[in-house]
């Protein structure tokens, strides 16, 4: 089969497109024609060497959707045929992949795999952050980072469901009309507005209850000095680098804050919760309530074109790509 797989860390160089074995499934595992894999910014970690894969070389890849064509001993519940999804398993960017039979979930028959691929990852992100990492209620405040981006649109659209009062980051002018076709009800430009600045005057100095912040290092600061008295920093990524380290004592400082760094492996770490999220999730899809943007595609092949357009931000919505068909 063919997969994408890393030698050595580096940058999209090092994504190769290689020739490997066909997986088989153990005991407990079924083996799943990949139809679409959702790239992330997880997978760029992975590649770059900020998170340890279990081997060199290896398969990048944290999401998929679609089919089981072969099942192992003591596999119940899943059957040949059935379309499936998963994510936060390594090894996504190939052809076929052999995976616990407990991670995936079946697909209702009104989600296709190219959306299915698109919400395992950023949606149940999206459903943890606004439901359990700091669960929203009606007239609370969120300011949401990269707003434009795949994960940033659903966690828009999860927290107005939620009865959220939202407020966005957005680097261009095309990127904040995206946030606020999610339901952003303001959406501040960071590469000419003072997202502090703005933040505070929209909410007459008080702050917000909570920010979502994915991109870490060139936003952190000022994300603590946007929240209210015991507000909760949500710190779900890295993408502008590493935080450094700091004082604990200034989270007193500013007003007994609270900083978290969750992680989505810890929310759906029983199947139950698993399921509970991508139900919802699922059902939302089916009646409109959850919009994804889904326009970037690209081949197998052309993996490394995809990092080097999802690094430069160049990208809105889910990045996938293309398995089925290569």
């Amino acid at each position: 089969m063919k997969a994408i797989r890393v030698h050595a860390n580096g940058g999209p160089e090092a994504l190769r497109y290689d020739e490997v074995e066909t997986p088989r499934p153990g005991p407990g595992e079924v083996l799943v024609k990949i139809e679409f894999s959702g790239v992330n910014f997880i997978d760029v970690q992975y590649r770059a060497g900020k998170y340890k894969p279990p081997q060199l070389p290896f398969v990048d890849g944290m999401e998929a959707a679609g089919t089981v064509v072969e099942i192992g001993e003591g596999v119940t519940g899943v059957a040949r045929g059935d379309r499936v999804a998963y994510t936060m398993i390594l090894g996504t960017y190939a052809e076929y992949q052999s995976v616990a039979a407990a991670r995936v979930v079946k697909l209702p028959d009104d989600v296709d795999f190219k959306s299915a691929a698109a919400v395992m990852l950023q949606g149940t992100t999206a459903h943890y952050l606004t439901h359990s990492t700091y669960p929203l209620a009606p007239g609370d405040t969120a300011l949401v980072h990269a707003g434009a981006g795949g994960v940033g649109q659903l966690i828009i659209q999860v927290a107005k469901k939620r009865g959220a009062r939202v407020f966005a980051t957005a680097g261009t002018d095309a990127k904040a009309e995206l946030a606020r076709e999610a339901g952003a009800e303001h959406v501040i430009i960071y590469t000419r507005q003072d997202f502090e600045a703005e933040v505070k005057r929209l909410t007459d100095g008080r702050g917000v209850d909570v920010v979502y912040d994915s991109v870490g290092k060139d936003t952190f600061d000022k994300s603590l000095n946007c929240l209210r008295a015991r507000g909760v920093l949500a710190l779900f990524g890295f993408s502008s680098g590493p935080v450094a380290p700091f004082d604990p004592a200034i989270l007193g400082a500013k007003g007994s804050l609270f900083l978290t760094r969750p992680g989505l492996n810890q929310h759906i770490a029983t199947r139950d919760e698993l399921v509970s999220r991508t139900t919802d999730l699922f059902a939302w899809l089916k009646s409109g309530e959850l919009r994804l943007r889904t326009d970037t595609v690209f081949p197998l092949a052309e993996t490394a074109t995809a990092h080097t357009e999802l690094e430069a931000r160049r990208t809105t919505g889910k990045l996938l790509l293309r398995v089925g068909g290569q």
